[in-house]
């Protein structure tokens, strides 16, 4: 990019993008990011990571000061960062949606489902429990109507016995209205307001920041990032990303797993 990085603001996915799926960083990636901040450039978290999942990250790379942001939970919710807040942060922004009209279709397509909404702030209220350490935060076991009763920013579908490739058909089949969704690289289906994505947010913040359009850079690897990689004026994919996310990139750089994240800063930062 010929934008000086004083300029950027750099989105960055956290799961297989500064994270390996083990949850492991190394700490190449934790200097770059570090880099690229040093060099000017804004860093924004953007990730589908509930908030109480996302602080301890932001806490670990320094990134909890005053001025700072972070997207949440696919876009729905974004955060200004405040070390002097209680919880280090406040809530710029909360999109809801009326989860019911979606999850009855699904649950009619998929009954052995297991169904999350985002309780923001706390965790998860879910139909049962999720497989260990796939959920951060508190799990509490509710009735279907409770889960359904009032707006939420994120409902999370979980079939421990299927396949993304599965989820993806099902989804393409019966058609979901009224809602964004992304497919996760499990059998997990991401629901989020319509129109709310972590492109969506992105916008708002760089608004906000009065970043110019062709400062933004984003990384991700997954089918939740889409819409932040077109929204970006250099959207790069991780290498291990499916097909459909590197088509939506303008550049491809190393997997998770040999530090391409770090390529990226490393080269916006200049060196």
């Amino acid at each position: 990019m010929t934008v000086p990085p004083s300029q950027m603001l750099v989105g960055l996915d956290i799961d297989g993008t500064i994270l390996h799926h083990d949850g492991t960083m190394t700490d190449r990636v934790a200097r770059a990011i570090a880099a690229v901040e040093e060099a000017g450039a804004t860093v924004v978290i953007a990730t589908g990571r509930s908030v109480v999942a996302t602080m301890p990250l932001l806490e670990r790379l320094g990134l909890v000061r005053q001025g700072a942001h972070a997207v949440c939970s696919n876009g729905a919710i974004t955060l200004a960062l405040d070390p002097g807040a209680p919880e280090g942060y406040e809530i710029l922004e909360a999109v809801t949606f009326d989860p019911r009209p979606a999850v009855e279709v699904l649950r009619r397509a998929v009954p052995e489902a297991i169904i999350a909404v985002e309780d923001v702030g706390v965790g998860f209220k879910v139909s049962a429990p999720f497989p260990p350490g796939e959920l951060q935060g508190a799990e509490q076991v509710v009735s279907h109507d409770e889960l359904l009763v009032e707006p939420v920013t994120r409902v999370t579908f979980r079939d421990p016995n299927g396949s993304s490739e599965e989820f993806a058909e099902m989804v393409a089949r019966i058609g979901l209205h009224g809602v964004n969704y992304a497919v996760g690289y499990t059998a997990w289906l991401d629901l989020a307001p319509e129109g709310v994505s972590k492109g969506y947010a992105l916008e708002q913040v760089r608004r906000r920041l009065h970043v110019e359009p062709p400062g933004c850079v984003a990384v991700g690897d997954q089918r939740n990032d889409l819409e932040m990689l077109r929204w970006a004026a250099l959207g790069v994919a991780m290498g291990q990303a499916p097909p459909e996310v590197v088509a939506a990139a303008d550049r491809v750089t190393a997997t998770v797993e040999e530090d391409g994240l770090a390529l990226v800063l490393e080269s916006l930062a200049g060196r």
